[in-house]
């Protein structure tokens, strides 16, 4: 088991996908973040059965970075309600688990 984790969020649009991803990489928030466009979500919002396109945002990040990175989500994120589910990463390459902590800790976490 490692310290590492994959956080999962989504967006309505390209340009908030693209600005979450950069944000939380300048902030070493994230290591890596996936953009990944295509997605249809069925869920139940208010009452209501919706359906939206979506962008997913695959963040690769460790677990120590889990709360900071939860609330610059909820801080820049245009939804209401932001998604956000943590994964734990159970193994991996060694040398990339070893860039994603260099990324991740190379100048620790910067204000974003």
């Amino acid at each position: 088991m490692t310290d590492k984790v994959i956080v999962y969020t989504s967006c309505g649009k390209a340009e908030d996908a693209e600005s979450l991803a950069r944000r939380l990489i300048e902030g070493r928030l994230a290591a890596c973040v996936n953009v990944v466009p295509g997605v249809r979500s069925y869920y139940r919002w208010k009452g209501k059965i919706e359906n939206d396109a979506e962008f997913l945002l695959i963040i690769k990040t460790a677990r120590g970075l889990v709360d900071s990175l939860r609330m610059e989500l909820e801080k820049l994120h245009p939804y209401e309600l932001p998604e956000l589910i943590v994964a734990p990463i159970i193994d991996g390459s060694p040398n990339y688990l070893a860039w994603l902590e260099q990324e991740v800790t190379a100048e620790g976490p910067s204000p974003v």
